[in-house]
């Protein structure tokens, strides 16, 4: 018999092969990873520093010891170089593999920017726990950094790195912090907390230009200013993985295309996580990764399963100003009301029927965060 194969040791790749481990403990699973397979959570990679967590204190479990736990084998630093679909066969550097059902659980890549400049080989971004270690290392002695993108990740970074005593510079295209995740009355309420850190913020400009200077990197921004600092980090969003989707002949949009079932355009394979795009909606964060697991998990045990989301809120890991928000899609018809205001502000989405359909939470509001996911299900 054949192994369900999964692709990818990250949140998702593991998230499934656990859920399906708690349906089924005989059916034979292979991981195969490009890294080195041990387990870790991502999301804290944006939030450690302060912490002062190392590489090694953030793995939660080795390669070897997962393994064994689950009771699967494990590929790991194995490259899959093709997907032959007619015969359910996977090429790879270690030889090639046949599978009864096949996992796409590939992650996303950060989005590179183009800039000019002797020096933009040497931008870093953070996506794994290797690029967090070079992250610790290119600190060293730097004082100075600059963020590009003040999203999220951008944020997130920003809030850690200055709480760490470094003084941080933030450059977006947008007009406020989280552009893309909440409303400017939301977002604009994160500029004195994270400046008071040591925060400065160039917004309605983009990066152009990245030189080595006498010391550290001279930033050149689209607005002809400069910015000058020891590190740059872009965080300026990820892109899912899809090249080997669609090398295979898969339906690929945004991410890889798959159905209520999480199956692709190929009933045998199958995909989730930062890399999928479910019913027109790319998902990358962690709650609707663990839901989508639930119930791929059960539709490779042979159930008739399919996903429904419920109200999943994000979490941003900003401590200076938390923020918590249930995302509305760009193209909601609807408007956004204020709800309170204080230390922080509520906010709501409404629709046309006065129906709640997202909400964002900021500073002391945001540990109403239970209460209104409650709303939001009703």
């Amino acid at each position: 018999m054949n192994p369900i194969i999964v692709l990818g040791s990250g949140l998702a790749g593991y998230a499934i092969v656990r859920e399906l481990r708690k349906l089924n403990r005989d059916t034979p699973i292979t991981l195969v990873t490009r890294d080195n397979g041990d387990s870790y959570s991502k999301p804290m990679l944006s939030n450690a520093f302060a912490q002062k967590k190392d590489p090694l204190s953030l793995v939660i479990s080795s390669a070897t010891e997962i393994a064994q736990q689950l009771g699967i084998t494990l590929l790991a630093n194995t490259e899959v170089l093709a997907v032959h679909r007619d015969r359910r066969k996977l090429d790879t550097t270690v030889g090639t593999l046949a599978y009864d059902k096949l996992v796409l659980a590939l992650g996303a890549d950060p989005v590179q920017i183009p800039v000019q400049g002797d020096a933009r080989q040497d931008i870093l971004s953070v996506n794994d726990l290797a690029d967090y270690s070079r992250l610790r290392n290119a600190l060293g002695n730097a004082k100075s950094i600059a963020i590009m993108g003040g999203g999220l990740i951008g944020c997130e970074f920003a809030n850690d790195l200055a709480a760490a005593d470094y003084a941080v510079t933030v450059i977006d295209r947008g007009a406020y912090p989280l552009g893309s995740l909440v409303p400017q009355q939301a977002g604009s309420l994160l500029l004195e907390p994270l400046a008071l850190l040591g925060v400065t913020w160039h917004f309605g400009t983009t990066v152009q230009c990245v030189d080595k200077a006498t010391k550290g990197y001279l930033l050149t921004l689209a607005d002809d200013s400069t910015v000058q600092a020891d590190l740059v980090i872009s965080a300026v969003g990820l892109r899912p993985r899809i090249q080997l989707a669609r090398e295979s002949g898969l339906t690929v949009n945004r991410g890889i295309v798959v159905n209520e079932h999480l199956c692709s355009s190929d009933n045998s394979i199958f995909a989730l996580g930062d890399c999928a795009e479910i019913e027109g909606k790319v998902l990358p964060f962690v709650l609707p990764i663990m839901h989508a697991a639930r119930t791929l998990a059960r539709v490779l045990n042979g159930e008739m399963a399919k996903v429904e989301f419920p109200a999943m809120p994000v979490v941003v890991k900003t401590p200076a100003h938390p923020v918590v928000v249930s995302p509305v899609a760009k193209d909601a018809v609807g408007a956004w009301q204020v709800l309170a205001t204080g230390k922080g502000i509520k906010l709501g989405f409404f629709d046309g029927l006065n129906e709640l359909r997202g909400f964002v939470l900021t500073g002391d509001f945001a540990s109403e965060r239970n209460e209104m996911s409650k709303q939001l299900a009703v």
